[in-house]
């Protein structure tokens, strides 16, 4: 699985949504909310009904036949990133924090090119279905690997996904992964919080019990393996230790 740390914000969208004003942190109209789009990723608040979803708080993923979510989270639950794996394609998914004013995926999209070629890597853009993708090859410990960014604004949120394999070529060769894409929620809430900073994600519930129940199981084995005394003499448990044969007695002389 891959996973990202997490990043503070920089640059002009290092800042709290509340410098905006009160517009910054107040709900979505309702004429706003009734435009749902043709495709997502949704808002919480024009997201079609009806489909079955994986809650991780801040994003729902739809269940789609084939395609296998990926999640590593801490002990508490919170999730640190999330990635969908469909044959030998991946899609690896973050969502974050956006200003009502503006979209943030145009600065994101700079950095990563950027970033790209500090590290020797040319990267292209092009026009996908949710505007301006990015485009890079990059060398792996299995070989070449072909990446595509997206990134798709929202009402005070940002997803972007990373598409990794044959389908961050040809969309047509992971149809599924778009699917799941396009199928994503976003539930922003409503706590105001810095631009660009990552919104929380965490495990269902019982989903986080049962990991937890099996994280403590497996530490009080380990810890019972370690403390348990040694037996026989010695040797190791199941073992019967080394018995010293006795030294034949010397003879009497006659």
């Amino acid at each position: 699985m891959i996973f990202s740390r997490r990043r503070g914000g920089s640059g002009r969208h290092a800042r709290d949504e509340r410098s905006g004003g009160p517009a910054d942190v107040a709900r979505d109209s309702p004429a706003e909310a009734d435009a749902a789009p043709e495709r997502g990723p949704y808002d919480s608040s024009a997201a079609p009904e009806g489909v079955q979803r994986l809650d991780l708080g801040s994003l729902r993923i739809p269940a789609v036949e084939g395609v296998e979510v990926r999640v590593q989270a801490n002990p508490d639950g919170s999730v640190q990133q999330v990635v969908l794996v469909d044959g030998g394609n991946a899609l690896q998914l973050a969502v974050f924090a956006a200003p009502r004013s503006e979209g943030i995926w145009d600065e994101f999209r700079e950095e990563i090119r950027t970033s790209l070629f500090n590290d020797g890597v040319a990267a292209q853009e092009s026009e996908g279905d949710h505007g301006v993708e990015l485009r890079a090859r990059v060398r792996t410990p299995e070989g070449l690997t072909d990446l595509r960014f997206i990134g798709v604004d929202g009402p005070r949120w940002m997803v972007r996904g990373i598409y990794q394999g044959p389908v961050a070529v040809d969309p047509d060769a992971g149809a599924r992964l778009v699917q799941a894409f396009e199928g994503l929620v976003v539930d922003r809430g409503d706590e105001a919080k810095p631009v660009r900073e990552p919104l929380p994600l965490r495990l269902p519930r019982e989903v986080a019990e049962q990991q937890a129940a099996r994280q403590q199981a497996a530490q009080q084995e380990a810890e019972q393996q370690a403390a348990a005394p040694a037996t026989n003499g010695g040797a190791p448990a199941g073992q019967q230790p080394h018995k010293r044969k006795p030294s034949p007695r010397p003879r009497r002389s006659e």
